[in-house]
C-alpha cells in the first residue's frame, strides 16, 4: 500500500472531497482541511472524532487567497498527497450562456495558488496531486457524450471552461502534452497573464498528478463497498461504450484506492470514472 500518511484537502467540506477524506481518516491517514468556514463541521460527529484525536486539522482560509493556501501547507506539515475538489454552491443561469459561476475562473485560480505554494521537501518527494474534473469538459470529451446528454452539458460550458483551465495548469506542471484542438486552450482571462512564469509554480515535468473525470454525479451509495465495480477508462472511445453515471461516494472510493494502492497505475493520467 502506498504511503499517504499525511493528506491536504481543498474543497473537502462536502461531496467527493469529504467522502475521500473520511475514507482516508478511517484508514489511519492524517487529513488537513482548508475551509472557508470550519464551522461547517461543528455538528459533524465523524469529523469531530478525528479532530479530537489529532488526525484531522481544520484550517480556516480560502484557496482563492494565495497566503491562505501557503498557510495550509505549513500547518499540514510534510504532505504525501493533495486532493483538490473545489467547487461552488452559487451559480446563475443565463438564457444564452447557460449556468455561470462567479468568479468565472474559480477552480483555475485556486489550483494555481495551490501549485504555486506547494513546498519541496529535502527528505521527501513532492506531494502527489489528485484533482476532480468532469467528463465532457474538453471538445474531445464533449464530442464523445451521447446525444441525449449534450444539451445538458452544453448548459454547464461556463463551469467546464474553468475545469479546463484547472487541467491546463496541472498538465503544464506535470509535463503532459496539451492538444489545443482536442483539449482547447483556455482564454487569457481564465489563466491570468504570464501564468506559466508565476513564482513558485512547479517546473514542467516535476509534478505527479491524476485528474479524475467522474460522469454524471449522484448521491447514491458506494457500490464498490458492496462488491460491485465502476469503470475507469482513459479514452473517450472507451467512455462512449458504457454508462455515464457515478455516485460521489464511488468517485471518492476510486480516489483513495488510486492514492493508496494503485498510484503506479494511474499517476500522470486523466481518467473517466463511471458505471
Amino acid at each position: 500500500m502506498a504511503s499517504v500518511k499525511n493528506v491536504l484537502t481543498f474543497g473537502a467540506s462536502r461531496n467527493i472531497g469529504y467522502f475521500a477524506a473520511i475514507r482516508l481518516l478511517e484508514q489511519g491517514s492524517n487529513v488537513t482541511f482548508l475551509l472557508r468556514s470550519p464551522s461547517v463541521f461543528a455538528g459533524d460527529a465523524t469529523i469531530q472524532k478525528y479532530v479530537k484525536s489529532g488526525n484531522a486539522r481544520l484550517v480556516e482560509g480560502d484557496a482563492l487567497n494565495e497566503a491562505d493556501t501557503k498557510r495550509a501547507w505549513a500547518e499540514a506539515g510534510v504532505v504525501d498527497a493533495v486532493i483538490f475538489s473545489v467547487g461552488t454552491t452559487s451559480s446563475s443561469f443565463h438564457i444564452l450562456k447557460g449556468f455561470t459561476v462567479n468568479p468565472h475562473n474559480l477552480l483555475t485560480q485556486c489550483m494555481l495558488n495551490v501549485l504555486c505554494t506547494m513546498p519541496t521537501y529535502a527528505d521527501a518527494p513532492r506531494p502527489k496531486l489528485v484533482a476532480v474534473s468532469s467528463v465532457g469538459v474538453t471538445p474531445a470529451s464533449y464530442a464523445a457524450l451521447p446525444l441525449r446528454l449534450k444539451p445538458m452539458y452544453a448548459l454547464i460550458r461556463g463551469p467546464h471552461r474553468d475545469k479546463v483551465g484547472m487541467e491546463r495548469a496541472i498538465a503544464h506542471c506535470a509535463g503532459w502534452t496539451w492538444d489545443a484542438k482536442a483539449d482547447s486552450e483556455p482564454a487569457p482571462d481564465m489563466m491570468g497573464a504570464g501564468w506559466m512564469t508565476r513564482d513558485g509554480l512547479p517546473a514542467s515535468g516535476t509534478l505527479e498528478a491524476l485528474v479524475v473525470r467522474p460522469g454524471m454525479l449522484s448521491d447514491g451509495a458506494c457500490l464498490a463497498d458492496q462488491g460491485k465495480s465502476y469503470r475507469v477508462t482513459s479514452s473517450e472511445k472507451e467512455l462512449a461504450q458504457g454508462d455515464y453515471n457515478i455516485s460521489r461516494r464511488d468517485t471518492a472510493h476510486f480516489i483513495v484506492d488510486a492514492l493508496t494502492r494503485r498510484w503506479d497505475e494511474f499517476a500522470n493520467k486523466r481518467v473517466n470514472v463511471t458505471y
